[in-house]
Order: C-alpha cells, then sequence, then structure tokens
C-alpha cells in the first residue's frame, strides 16, 4: 500500500496545520504543506490522495486583495467533483462552499468565538467520519464570516444554535467544518491578539490558560481519532459515505 499524500493548503500563515498536521502524520500521511502566495499551487491533483484547506482572517471571496483564493477555490472545486477527499476548515469550509455553489457572508448575529460545543445531526450517524464522534463535540470558534446557504448537493452533519451550517459533506468524501480543531493554545491567544474585539463575544473564562489547555486536551482526544479516518479515507481503507454492505441472505 501506497504513502497517502495530502495537499495541505494553508491560506494564513497564523493558521499552521498545528496538532491536526501531526495527527495526520500519525495516521501514516506525507504532508505537502503549500501557503500561498509565498509557494505556488499545484496545478493539478493527481499526485495526491486527498486535499486539506485550512483558516485564515481573510473572506472566501476576498479576490481583490488575495487573488490566490480564486486558485484554492478552483482546487477545491476540482477535488470534490472528482471524488478526491477533501477536507475544508474555518475559511477552508467557506472557499469550499463557494467553490461548490454555496453562499459565505458576514455573519448577522456577530462572530462566534472561543470554545464551544457542535451536535451531529442524523445524517452524521451513518457517516465514515463523523459517526464516531460523540453526540455533542468540543470545537474553537473564531470566525466573523459564516455559510448562510450550503452547496445545493451539501448534507448537514452537525450544527450549533447561533450558525447551524457548521459541518457538511458533499458527495461521498468531500467534508467542510466551519470551527477549528487545529489550534493550539498559543495559536489562539495570537489570534486574540490580533483583534482583541472579539473576546467580548466569548465566554468570560474563555481564554484562561486552564480552559484553553482543557479545551485542546478534548480535541485530541476527540479528533485525532478523526484525522486517522480521514487518512484512511485517503488511502482506500476506509469506505467513504454512500457504500452499503450488502445484507446477509436469511
Amino acid at each position: 500500500m501506497s504513502t497517502p499524500r495530502l495537499l495541505i493548503i494553508q491560506p494564513d500563515q497564523d493558521d499552521p496545520p498545528g496538532p491536526l498536521g501531526d495527527w495526520f502524520s500519525r495516521a501514516g500521511a506525507e504532508l505537502d504543506v503549500r501557503r500561498p502566495p509565498v509557494d505556488e499551487l499545484p496545478e493539478g491533483l493527481e499526485a495526491y490522495h486527498g486535499v486539506v484547506c485550512l483558516g485564515g482572517e481573510m473572506g472566501a471571496e476576498d479576490d481583490a486583495e488575495h487573488p490566490w483564493l480564486a486558485e484554492i477555490r478552483r482546487l477545491l472545486a476540482f477535488a470534490s467533483g472528482n471524488g478526491l477527499p477533501t477536507l475544508g476548515i474555518c475559511l477552508g469550509s467557506q472557499l469550499l462552499a463557494v467553490a461548490c455553489g454555496g453562499i459565505v457572508g458576514r455573519g448577522k448575529s456577530g462572530p462566534e468565538v472561543g470554545p464551544a460545543l457542535v451536535s451531529k445531526r442524523d445524517v452524521a450517524w451513518t457517516d465514515p467520519l463523523f459517526a464516531e464522534l460523540p453526540l455533542m463535540q468540543d470545537v474553537l470558534q473564531f470566525h466573523r464570516d459564516v455559510i448562510e446557504q450550503l452547496p445545493p448537493s451539501a448534507e448537514l452533519l452537525a450544527s450549533a444554535p447561533l450558525y447551524p451550517n457548521q459541518a457538511y459533506r458533499i458527495g461521498r468524501c468531500t467534508y467542510g467544518m466551519q470551527f477549528h480543531i487545529e489550534t493550539t493554545p498559543e495559536v489562539v491567544r495570537r489570534w486574540l491578539a490580533g483583534t482583541p474585539d472579539a473576546a467580548e463575544y466569548a465566554p468570560a473564562d474563555a481564554f484562561e490558560t486552564e480552559r484553553l489547555e482543557r479545551l485542546h486536551a478534548d480535541l485530541a482526544d476527540t479528533w485525532a481519532p478523526f484525522a486517522r479516518r480521514f487518512v484512511q479515507l485517503a488511502e482506500g481503507t476506509l469506505e467513504p459515505a454512500g457504500h452499503r454492505h450488502p445484507l446477509p441472505l436469511a
């Protein structure tokens, strides 16, 4: 079996792969991290078994300031359309949504910031990546823009009271997650230092050291197995969504 190779697109220098990259590597994946515009994006995806797009402070359609976003959307649309396992996180999920026909805009209820829980929807219980997650999963929220309308073919996998479109699947193996699972306490503090007004939208103790450390320990417990399943999906040892085993004959 060949080593699964993942293209990791990092749109913002302040949102590195972090623990998520470590979980992918421990699961046996080889990572090719590209940081546009410093790093050139590949023209095609023939050399990869999966694609992951991380977060960033820009908007999903801020092409005037970040013209390379259009190329990211093109790659995500190609990956999704060709059945390549794909995962978008926060901005990555918004770029994926726009690339596949969804709508992204500024959240009308303000930013969603800090440690939070999202809940699985019914379809998630039969999804190869989400089925084994707990009903309520710990996540880290840090975003102003939201997915207002999912792509036409998307299925909602997880939701939250403020903004419902928290996680979704397109087709059999394309996933978007509005929240973060790749952070560290240091990364979160750096984001907060750059956007100090964000703290007013978070719980009072959201960024205290003990709370952040506990959150990230919980993230590792929940999402490291998820990352392993994504690698298994990329290498072909985990069946994508929609696969049905035949029932035994009576």
